[in-house]
């Protein structure tokens, strides 16, 4: 049983993200607390999923980008459905933490559209950061201010972050969120997406030491 009195505001911060909605959630995880927040600043709406007592230090914590592709419909283009799938296990197995969902940051913060049309020049043999370039827009345009608000907002001091990505972990940082440990959060690579996940590691300096085995076979 989730105790709603673990979520409680903190009202003494000054903050674009309120808190709209509190609801319990069954999923095929198990059963979490939907934290509905509204960014103010951009209109982005934003969810936190909570599981157990996550207040104060060392709550194991995803930060995870929308990617409607990998989350919904599966594409194998990109790890993020698995990974989606894998923290929400690892939260439930560990009896606390928390996963914010953010959305506005589709293709790393580029949009869906534009994300569709890099995807068609990564087809053409450019990676995923040259294939932003190309089209005039940012390697990666995603800001983690609203998740480090949200997580203060949940009484949360500081976190063991499940990411792979060393600027995620600077971005909270920067925005006074303390990382007790980095967890990497390692899924097996495929064959459609090996590439892309070579590029992560070099050109975003992403830590993934597994994409040297062999791919999953599709």
């Amino acid at each position: 049983m989730i105790d709603t009195d673990h979520v409680r505001s903190d009202s003494t911060r000054t903050t674009d993200v309120e808190r709209v909605a509190t609801v319990r959630l069954s999923t095929e995880h198990g059963e979490f607390l939907a934290v509905g927040y509204l960014d103010r600043s951009r209109g982005d709406e934003q969810i936190a999923l909570v599981y157990g007592d996550i207040e104060g230090d060392g709550a194991l914590t995803r930060v995870h980008s929308e990617c409607l592709t990998g989350d919904i419909f599966g594409s194998r283009h990109c790890e993020c459905g698995d990974q989606l799938s894998a923290a929400l296990g690892a939260i439930v197995s560990e009896g606390r933490g928390v996963l914010i969902y953010l959305q506005g940051h589709e293709g790393r913060g580029i949009g869906l559209l534009a994300k569709l049309q890099a995807m068609q020049l990564q087809a053409e043999g450019m990676d995923t950061v040259e294939a932003n370039l190309a089209l005039g827009l940012p390697a990666d345009a995603r800001d983690f201010r609203v998740a480090a608000e949200m997580l203060h907002d949940l009484g949360v001091r500081s976190v063991r972050l499940m990411s792979n990505n060393p600027r995620k972990i600077e971005a909270l940082l920067q925005h006074g969120i303390e990382i007790s440990e980095q967890v990497p959060l390692l899924t097996a690579p495929r064959e459609e997406n090996l590439f892309y996940l070579q590029t992560k590691r070099e050109r975003f300096g992403h830590l993934l030491p597994h994409l040297d085995r062999t791919p999953e076979p599709s």
